[in-house]
């Protein structure tokens, strides 16, 4: 996985402390210096406005005040603009300085386990996916850009569908870290007529599927139908977790769509590389509703 790392400086008297934090590269369309921005009356005051880049009106977020802490005056002339695009939105986030680009196995990448709430520098914890050590035994949390924006108001997930046509049985396999994405899979899933078993990682996938081996034996790719992945998820990601499936012949015969908020063309095909029959941007229902539709009758076919 690779990360832009970036900083968020934090005076506290006399004394500035450093945040280290990191998104992935695959949702960043660019990094800018700050624009002429418009304001937008009313909005809370972490957003600073919005501005046009290339024809496209790009709401800005602070997240120095998001956090609601302050950034010295030293350290804002290197402040730049994260430009992130995920599930086809852009949306602009303001920090202190963008350091470099991380390579950073996903081993290495463990889940964010501390406890829920608002650390010392403001930084609501269910915001972060992730944490990795980097040099100097110092902590990169990885930010869930999507939830803080979902948060703002800006982004709405929902993958409500009032019907769907066709009905199936069986069981699907949602695997996803983000609780929230989780739920909303699910219950279009059990709408179509699915039981579903969730999993937050790969790595917790695949001891899923060891347990309804045990149960189901050689059946087990006739009674699971579909396994619905995530991409970008600590300890194994969903391109490994699909590998792993597809090179083993208790599982390879079930098919496995991505579905992630990463909407580059890139990660596309990658999915296809490892193994994926589709890969879907989070959240459109009615093309996540005939996606499955789709790739179930395919294999049922073959």
């Amino acid at each position: 996985m690779e990360l832009v790392d970036f900083r968020i400086f934090k005076q506290v008297g006399e004394k500035v402390y450093e945040g280290i934090y990191g998104v992935n590269v695959a949702k960043v369309r660019e990094i800018i210096k700050i624009p002429k921005l418009t304001e937008l009356p009313g909005s809370p005051e972490y957003i600073e406005g919005i501005f046009d880049l290339r024809g496209v009106v790009i709401p800005v977020v602070n997240l120095a005040k998001w956090m609601k802490i302050k950034v010295p005056e030293k350290n804002k002339q290197k402040s730049r603009v994260v430009i992130a695009e995920f599930s086809r939105i852009l949306v602009g986030f303001i920090v202190s300085e963008a350091k470099r680009i991380r390579r950073i196995s996903w081993s290495d990448i463990e889940p964010a386990t501390f406890s829920s709430g608002v650390d010392d520098n403001g930084l609501d914890h269910s915001k972060v996916t992730g944490v990795t050590k980097i040099e100097n035994d110092d902590v990169l949390l990885i930010l869930d850009f999507e939830n803080i924006v979902k948060d703002l108001g800006l982004y709405q997930p929902t993958l409500d569908v009032d019907s769907v046509v066709e009905q199936f049985n069986g069981m699907s396999m949602v695997i996803d870290d983000s609780t929230t994405a989780r739920k909303i899979v699910r219950k279009t899933l059990e709408k179509m007529g699915f039981r579903v078993v969730e999993a937050v990682d790969g790595a917790d996938a695949l001891e899923r599927l060891e347990e309804l081996h045990k149960t189901y034996g050689d059946l087990l790719p006739s009674e699971l139908k579909v396994i619905i992945s995530d991409v970008e998820m600590p300890k194994m990601d969903g391109f490994h977790l699909a590998a792993h499936i597809k090179d083993d012949p208790r599982f390879k015969a079930v098919p496995v769509i991505f579905n992630s908020s990463i909407s580059d063309t890139f990660s596309s095909a990658r999915g296809k590389e490892a193994g994926g029959e589709s890969y879907l941007v989070k959240f459109d229902a009615n093309r996540f509703v005939s996606e499955v539709t789709r790739v179930i009758k395919s294999h049922i076919k073959s």
